[in-house]
């Protein structure tokens, strides 16, 4: 959803009495398409209650949050980003789906005046000043698994999830992801970058609801008991807005893989061409003023951040602190051989045991991680390499 300040609107659930009112409302579960930008790539859900009587057809959104808020890129790095429940007409909801061509589905939810009433107490709770804002988690507690919870809730026992496949063939959270991402190779990569440990972990039945075209899905297959009788617990889709999906025209030559692999043959190349000291220090500090950045950041999100899904990012070892003091003793012109040994080695270790770390790492960072090795070893020292630039010390 545009990411905007939505009206709240508090008085009208507080002031419905439940036991009278609840038997002719209805509740939907909306998802809607995928969009262009990064932040709707996975698609939205939201909730829309309908009550005839009082002329309420309202939206739920748990998914709202302003980009005019200080320092926002600052505090969405720290994972300190709150989100916000938000409001709107149905209308309003649509009209902001249509005018961004993004398709929209509505399911009727099969739940009771009990069951009804109870999420009705679930979602006035959640528009309390104290509680209309959240804590941001991308994996566990977002604008779909909010709504998965509530319904979880307000249904209790009588919801039946299907079972869960095979361990083996469970996908992992970075599996869903790049199911969204295919065609973005750049920003794949990107993700693959930051995102750790954890987004390797496999991931439920349940878990797989935190995305909302996953979670139509497996509410799809969810049951309901009803009077002794296990029925569906949503309604067959019913396409209330009809959009194609944004086409992905990132052509897979100008993707990571290959501009990275072109990069470490060009290294490869003045690497054995340019002998000189000066040439090569121009082209040392360049390539170890970016991986100092890379490493940098990667200090950051597994240290300071508060996003879980960043830490114990296993990128961090080849990405690692001695960097930083490579280029350090590139700027000063010092003669620390040993600290480009230890990258070397690092950076050889962790290709030579990349097909058994609990962390998938991108293909396409394999040709950086070679223009790592080939630059740390002309600068090590070693007496077997046919590379090793002499004299790159002397003034």
């Amino acid at each position: 959803m545009k990411l905007k300040h939505l009206i709240i609107l508090l008085a009208f659930l507080p002031s419905l009495s439940f036991s009278q009112e609840v038997g002719v409302a209805d509740v939907y579960l909306l998802t809607c398409g995928p969009g262009e930008e990064v932040y709707s790539v996975y698609g939205h859900s939201a909730l829309r209650i309908v009550i005839p009587e009082k002329n309420i057809d309202l939206v739920y959104n748990w998914g709202v949050f302003d980009f005019s808020t200080p320092n926002f890129a600052w505090r969405f790095a720290r994972g300190h980003l709150d989100y916000s429940l938000g409001v709107s007409s149905y209308e309003s909801f649509l009209r902001e789906y249509y005018m961004e061509k993004r398709w929209v589905t509505e399911q009727r939810i099969n739940i009771n005046s009990e069951q009804t009433a109870k999420l009705f107490e679930l979602i006035t709770e959640n528009l309390k000043p104290e509680n209309i804002n959240y804590r941001y988690d991308f994996f566990y507690d977002n604008c779909s698994t909010r709504i998965r919870d509530l319904i979880e809730k307000a249904v209790g026992n009588d919801l039946i999830y299907s079972p869960d496949q095979a361990w083996k063939s469970l996908p992992t959270f970075r599996d869903l992801i790049s199911k969204y991402e295919k065609g973005y190779y750049w920003r794949r990569a990107g993700i693959d970058l930051l995102v750790g440990v954890e987004a390797d972990k496999k991931a439920s039945f349940r878990d797989m609801m935190f995305l909302p075209l996953e979670m139509k899905d497996c509410l799809s297959e969810t049951s309901i008991r009803h009077e002794g009788k296990l029925i569906p617990l949503l309604t067959n889709p019913v396409l209330v807005l009809d959009f194609a999906p944004p086409v992905v025209s990132q052509s897979i030559l100008a993707g990571p893989m290959i501009v990275f692999g072109f990069l470490l043959i060009i290294c490869i190349f003045l690497t054995g061409w340019l002998r000189d000291r000066k040439s090569n220090l121009v082209i040392d500090l360049i390539i170890y003023s970016i991986f100092s950045i890379l490493a940098l950041m990667m200090i950051f999100f597994n240290l300071f951040s508060d996003h879980q899904q960043l830490k114990t990012n296993l990128n961090i070892i080849w990405l690692n602190p001695f960097i930083i003091i490579c280029l350090i003793s590139l700027l000063f012109n010092k003669d620390w051989m040993i600290w480009f040994r230890l990258v070397f080695f690092i950076s050889v270790g962790f290709l030579a045991f990349l097909v058994i770390l609990p962390q998938n790492i991108n293909n396409s960072f394999v040709p950086l991680i070679g223009i790592l090795i080939v630059r740390t070893s002309t600068r090590a020292g070693f007496s077997w390499n046919p590379l090793t630039i002499p004299y790159l010390t002397q003034l």
